[in-house]
């Protein structure tokens, strides 16, 4: 049996076309928009909006920590369009989930990410698709849980919930032999991104759980540039699977 797990998708619908080729099923651990890149600030429904220049000054902003002036900056811009926020916004992320859930192959297990916008997914996911969040599948004889969704945060992503609810789901899935979701467990190694030289926020509730309930593997994604991008925590091999948007890479498990 092969499984192909990718996370961090961010527009790659090129790279899902063949995501699952060789594998019996493909496992997408969430944040399937691009709102904006961070490598080519050219890409996304920011720069779409407001410019190439503008995406610059933001993304300087906010790797600079100065979330206060690029919420400034973000509500100044959108004042000198004559059209409604989230409506603009939920049609360009339409547009994406209409091109990637097209991509995706059959079948495929998801969970949400951080970026993405749960309530729209029933309308784009198709048959041999199954979403998964606080719910578990079996895959040849193995139990895998899914975790979706990210920790709040000042960059106030469309899905970041409770560490109180988030811990409910983990919970949810009681002993599972792969564990996966779109943040890592709260491990320093696993959540400091090296490029923006930032910490992002871990799961301690999938900390704990990996503690105590010893899954064979733990996967995630989130984390673009890892310090460290595997890891074992007792008998648990923790894996970052991949910045895909980048790297149109998926990562194997077999057994």
């Amino acid at each position: 049996m092969r499984v192909n797990v990718i996370s961090d998708v961010h527009g790659n619908t090129q790279g899902l076309r063949t995501a699952g080729d060789g594998a019996d099923a493909l496992i997408c651990l969430g944040d399937l928009v691009l709102f904006l890149d961070y490598a080519d600030h050219s890409r996304g429904i920011f720069p779409d909006l407001f410019g190439v220049g503008n995406a610059d000054r933001i993304v300087e902003l906010r790797t600079a920590r100065r979330f206060d002036e690029a919420r400034d900056l973000g509500r100044e811009l959108w004042s000198r369009l004559d059209i409604d926020p989230a409506a603009a916004i939920e049609g360009a992320v339409r547009r994406q989930y209409a091109e990637m859930f097209a991509a995706l192959p059959a079948p495929t297990y998801a969970t949400y990410g951080n970026v993405d916008i749960p309530s729209l997914w029933p309308e784009y996911a198709r048959p041999g698709t199954t979403v998964l969040d606080g719910e578990r599948v079996e895959l040849g004889g193995r139990v895998f849980g899914f975790v979706g969704g990210g920790l709040r945060t000042p960059m106030r992503t469309p899905y970041e919930i409770s560490d109180e609810e988030y811990a409910a789901k983990v919970e949810a899935l009681g002993e599972v032999d792969v564990l996966c979701s779109h943040i890592p467990p709260d491990v320093p190694e696993l959540t400091y991104d090296t490029v923006p030289r930032r910490f992002e926020r871990g799961s301690r509730a999938l900390l704990e759980a990996i503690r105590r309930t010893k899954p064979r593997y733990a996967l995630f994604g989130h984390v673009h540039q890892p310090l460290a991008r595997r890891m074992r925590i007792g008998s648990t091999e923790c894996v970052n699977v991949g910045h895909f948007a980048a790297t149109g890479r998926p990562w194997a498990l077999e057994w």
